[in-house]
């Protein structure tokens, strides 16, 4: 399935993180109006995206969002996501995005370093849940 860019949002995450994979059920969970489609990031799918975007296809340690031609990675991308989701989650978006990007990804990056000491990881990416694989692009 090819998401419409127009309406439609791709996140690229680290398919093999247990942490990621818990987020990615988050957003379904919380996106009522279907917005976000998915990828891991290990996917071919995800890696020609990358490519798309001109984004190194070996850097698993960021979630990616791409919405049409724009890309957040880091905590501008978790922002971004947030502002689509229900409340209370979208007021994290107009909190948050005023602090200036290199002290917001501070706390981002180190839970992508300790991610899968702390949460695990798995040898390959899971199977989508019933009901959601339409919205996973690989």
């Amino acid at each position: 399935m090819k998401p419409d860019p127009a309406s439609n949002a791709v996140v690229l995450f680290d398919g093999v993180c247990n942490f990621c994979n818990s987020s990615v059920r988050f957003i379904v969970r919380h996106d009522e109006s279907g917005r976000f489609h998915f990828a891991p990031l290990q996917s071919e799918v995800g890696k020609r995206l990358l490519e798309q975007h001109h984004l190194p296809t070996d850097a698993m340690s960021t979630m990616v969002l791409l919405e049409g031609n724009q890309v957040s990675t880091r905590s501008t991308a978790a922002l971004r996501i947030a502002r689509h989701l229900r409340f209370p989650w979208w007021i994290a978006y107009y909190v948050f995005i005023a602090v200036p990007k290199l002290i917001r990804d501070i706390p981002y990056n180190i839970i992508a370093r300790v991610r899968y000491r702390i949460f695990g990881r798995t040898d390959r990416c899971p199977l989508p849940p019933p009901g959601i694989t339409e919205r996973f692009l690989a």
